[in-house]
């Protein structure tokens, strides 16, 4: 998918454009899918700094691969939003479909660029804003991280060992569940706007994100009122449905019910579990999951982590391991057939990695089709092209500081 040179199909949103005020990574995420599908995404930096991220190990010849990896496909602009800016902007929105910005509520309305003003030059506009907490509730004003959403959301409180801290996900979940949140909204506010011609806010908190992902865990305590534990790797409704130890590592099974059982106890050669009274249902089985994790990692245990997935597998059981990264980036199904890391050429980093498109289209596939901006690179092309300034004028403005 090495894919800088020749034709690529049109995006399923070309012909959007963007104007992008996102930084470091709930925001950037949202406007990468969406011009990794094809929308013309304009980020707009500070100037002189930029996006917080560009400063993020790791690096490549001094270029950070956080940044590469959440604003390829994007032009990059520079801009202060203050003075003179606040007017250019103001006309980059009259062009533009969707803004997007993940500062804390009441930033841009000290800039006099909030909501109400950018739909008075451009009623048909979308705004999405991200924040911690949202533009509404006592919280409002809070300042919102992934950490901060996946504690406030709960999240944390129902992830790790029993008897063990509270902890956070590995990955910043929080910020990458309000970055697809938000993305959602606004293709929902654009089919809106497409049918009535009016365009509408997109209000997206980290912790409301991270609230709508904790499914079963709430309804544990609004349904029973039973609080919720930190359980490890099993899953609260079905056992065996959790991690156990190979000989190299560890793997998964996911027997989410009788029949799924059933062949787990032949698999590791103890078919007289399915019908043992203590394990038969799966209520049993859940209550009594410390009972059956011994009875499993016996025979898990010694095998390797292949060949302990390959026989599960084989005998119709869902199962798989648990992947370290070198062996993520290395898979031949994850990796080359669905496309989830991709090569691209950097100007000053040179041969990349980045991670693929997740979301796969067959009309309209999405593309890394360029790296991600250096600071300002596209200040003469957008601004030239939508404002019809000279170089003389963008040069000037350069100068001021403006840009």
């Amino acid at each position: 998918m090495d894919n800088q040179q020749g034709e690529t199909p049109q995006g399923a949103l070309s012909g959007l454009r963007i104007i992008d005020l996102t930084r470091v990574l709930a925001g950037p995420f949202c406007t990468m899918m969406l011009a990794d599908m094809g929308a013309e995404v304009i980020k707009v930096e500070e100037p002189g700094k930029g996006d917080d991220s560009r400063h993020f190990a790791p690096f490549r010849n001094g270029e950070s691969a956080y940044y590469m990896n959440l604003n390829r496909n994007k032009k990059g602009v520079t801009l202060n939003l203050k003075g003179k800016g606040r007017a250019i902007f103001l006309e980059l929105v009259k062009t533009a479909d969707v803004v997007v910005e993940n500062y804390r509520p009441g930033t841009m309305d000290k800039l006099g660029l909030g909501y109400e003003t950018l739909k008075a030059v451009n009623p048909r506009l979308v705004y999405g804003a991200v924040s911690g907490f949202g533009d509404t509730g006592p919280y409002r004003l809070r300042p919102g991280y992934d950490i901060i959403g996946q504690a406030m959301g709960g999240l944390m409180s129902t992830t790790g060992w029993p008897g063990g801290e509270p902890t956070r996900s590995g990955t910043a979940m929080g910020d990458v569940l309000a970055g697809l949140s938000v993305t959602i909204g606004i293709l929902a506010a654009l089919r809106h706007r497409d049918q009535t011609g009016e365009g509408q806010k997109v209000d997206v908190a980290l912790v409301d994100s991270v609230v709508a992902s904790l499914e079963i865990i709430t309804q544990i305590y609004l349904t029973d009122g039973r609080l919720p534990e930190r359980i490890g790797n099993r899953y609260e409704s079905c056992y065996p449905y959790d991690s156990f130890r190979a000989n190299d590592g560890s793997m998964v099974i996911g027997a989410a019910n009788d029949k799924l059982w059933h062949l787990v106890c032949q698999v590791i050669g103890r078919p007289e579990l399915a019908a043992d009274e203590r394990f038969d249902t799966n209520p049993k089985r859940v209550e009594r999951h410390a009972d059956i994790k011994p009875l499993v990692e016996a025979w898990t245990s010694r095998h390797s982590v292949d060949e302990g997935v390959e026989a599960m597998l084989a005998a119709g059981v869902p199962s798989a391991p648990i992947n370290t990264i070198d062996r993520l980036v290395k898979d031949p199904h994850i990796a080359k057939a669905r496309q989830m890391f991709v090569d691209i050429e950097h100007p000053k980093a040179g041969r990349m990695t980045l991670t693929g498109a997740h979301i796969k289209l067959t009309a309209t596939p999405p593309e890394i089709r360029m790296p991600s901006p250096e600071l300002g690179q596209h200040n003469r092309e957008v601004y030239g092209e939508l404002l019809g300034l000279s170089e003389a004028e963008v040069a000037q403005l350069r100068a001021e500081g403006v840009l």
